[in-house]
Formats: structure tokens, C-alpha cells, sequence
């Protein structure tokens, strides 16, 4: 026997800090657990969320040091900038390629304490678009732990707990008021100890293979290219959820994967329309030096 579900952690992106800040003010000071939080932020700047969520209840939330280690009774928020990893009693910080196109990325901290933590973490996904969390999500169930989402019909935007509940199989779909007292809960009785499924223990043996995937084709080839560096793409499926990768490291769920092509087409069009402009302007421009020189 084992300690309690002592590992919490949540994801969340559009609407996320007062989805955040109503689950923290839930939760009582002697909680027998740590919280991780992962919200996307823009890379550039600070966060306020640390002073946000202390404000908003009685544990204090801080952005963790590299290699500090874990202790109950804290929040811990991603930094600007930086995936947040969960290892062996400690918090590590990671400038590891985007997944999603997010760093920090709801996966990668799933995915970490899935691994160390096994049927001992909670995740919980909530509000935001697209679909960051959902294979992250996958990965904790397949280790033992407890899958939970936000309501998607109460969510501000239902995207990311409504592809969760698609492709993973949720324990608990609860509204905000609901999480914080099934988080306090699960974190009181003890656990057993859960071995890791069959093939897990060798997908996931090396810090950088958590981080960021190994530096192998790491699936099938799917045929697109990784918009943020050009890179081919590999497909690999983690249950119900398909998700692709490249040697670099950049990850993507196909509807971020999507998302992220989307931008990079209209960035192309914009940059054919500039070439067009450009191109009429120098014939133009052309077309006078003839003039006055006849």
C-alpha cells in the first residue's frame, strides 16, 4: 500500500484562470497532496497565475525551481515558456520542443507524472480549445490513475474536455463546484501500487524520451511535414488518441495539428499576396524608367 491519489494535475487553456482559481479555492490547506497546473501562456513576459491562485485560496501556489522537490500542500504553476515535468520526487523545467504548439503543454505534464506516479495521479482537464490534454489524459489512465474533466456543457470553451471525453474513458465528469471536493477525497485513502501496462515500462525509460519523444522515427509516417520546423511527421496512436511527432520533438494532436497548418497556409497566402505587391510595384516602377528614358 501506497499513499493516497497524492499527485493533482489539471490542464486547462481559454477561460482557465477563473476555472482555476474556483478549484483552488476548494481545497483545504492540509491537503495531502500536490497540485501541478499547466495553462497556456503566451511565451513572452510573466505570469500573474501564482498570485492569482494563492489569492484565490489557502494553498500557496508559486512557478517551482528546477530539480525542487515535491511537497504536499503546493501548487505548482508552469512558468512562461517551460513545460513542467514531473520526475522521481522532484519538478523539473523543460525548454523542450512545443507540443501542441504550446510550451508550457498539458500533455508533457501529464505524461510525466503518469509515468513516476502511475495510479497515483489525478488528471483533470478543463476548459480550452482544440485538444491539448487528451492523449496526456490517455497516458494516466493507462498507468492507473483517475481521469477527470470539466463539465464540457458548463465550460466556457468545451473543446479540450470535449475531445478528452472522446477518446478517453472519464471517471468523473463533474461542474467546477464538484472538483475540488472529489479532489480532497481521492486524496485521503490509500492506493495499491499499479504496475505499468504491458510494452510501457521500455516506451518510457529516459528522461528525454518524456520530455520530448526519442530521437527515432517514433511511429508510421504519415505523410505531413511539422509546421513549426519542416520536419516529416510519424504517427503513433496511445489508445484511442492519434498523435503525431517529429525528430525534433514537436508534437501535435491532429486537431491542433490541424490548427497549426491553418496558420501556416494563411501566413503562406499573406506572403504570395506581399510577392504579388512587390512584383506590380517593380514592373510599375519599371515601366516609368522606360518612360523617361525614351
Amino acid at each position: 500500500m501506497i499513499s493516497g491519489h497524492d499527485i493533482i494535475v489539471l490542464g486547462a487553456s481559454a477561460g482557465g484562470v477563473s476555472a482555476l482559481a474556483d478549484i483552488v479555492s476548494g481545497l483545504p490547506r492540509d491537503l495531502p497532496a500536490a497540485v501541478f497546473v499547466v495553462l497556456h501562456l503566451t511565451r513572452h513576459g510573466t505570469s500573474a497565475m501564482p498570485a492569482i491562485l494563492s489569492r484565490a485560496g489557502a494553498l500557496p501556489a508559486a512557478h517551482p525551481r528546477d530539480g525542487e522537490p515535491i511537497r504536499h500542500g503546493q501548487i505548482y504553476v508552469a512558468p512562461p515558456d517551460h513545460h513542467l515535468v514531473i520526475e522521481d520526487g522532484h519538478i523539473g523545467l523543460s525548454r523542450a520542443p512545443s507540443e501542441n504548439g504550446h510550451r508550457p503543454a498539458v500533455d508533457i505534464l501529464f505524461r510525466t507524472a503518469a509515468y513516476y506516479y502511475r495510479s497515483r495521479v489525478v488528471g483533470v482537464v478543463l476548459t480550452g480549445n482544440l485538444d491539448d490534454g487528451t492523449a496526456g489524459l490517455a497516458e494516466i489512465k493507462s498507468y492507473g490513475g483517475i481521469a477527470v474533466i470539466q463539465d464540457p456543457a458548463e465550460a466556457d470553451y468545451p473543446g479540450m474536455p470535449n475531445s478528452a471525453a472522446a477518446h478517453v474513458a472519464i471517471d468523473y465528469t463533474l461542474p467546477l463546484a464538484g472538483i475540488p471536493p472529489l479532489l480532497v477525497n481521492l486524496a485521503q485513502p490509500r492506493v495499491e501500487a499499479a504496475e505499468p501496462p504491458p510494452g510501457k515500462e521500455g516506451d518510457m525509460d529516459k528522461k528525454e524520451e518524456l520530455e520530448r519523444g526519442a530521437d527515432r522515427e517514433p511511429g508510421i509516417p504519415s505523410g505531413f511535414t511539422c509546421p513549426d520546423c519542416g520536419g516529416a511527421l510519424w504517427e503513433s496512436q496511445v489508445l484511442d488518441v492519434v498523435h503525431f511527432r517529429c525528430r525534433t520533438g514537436h508534437a501535435f494532436s491532429p486537431e491542433s495539428l490541424l490548427a497549426q497548418q491553418s496558420d501556416l497556409l494563411e501566413g503562406s497566402l499573406w506572403a504570395a499576396v506581399r510577392a504579388l505587391q512587390e512584383n506590380a510595384a517593380l514592373a510599375r516602377r519599371m515601366e516609368r524608367w522606360m518612360k523617361q528614358r525614351s
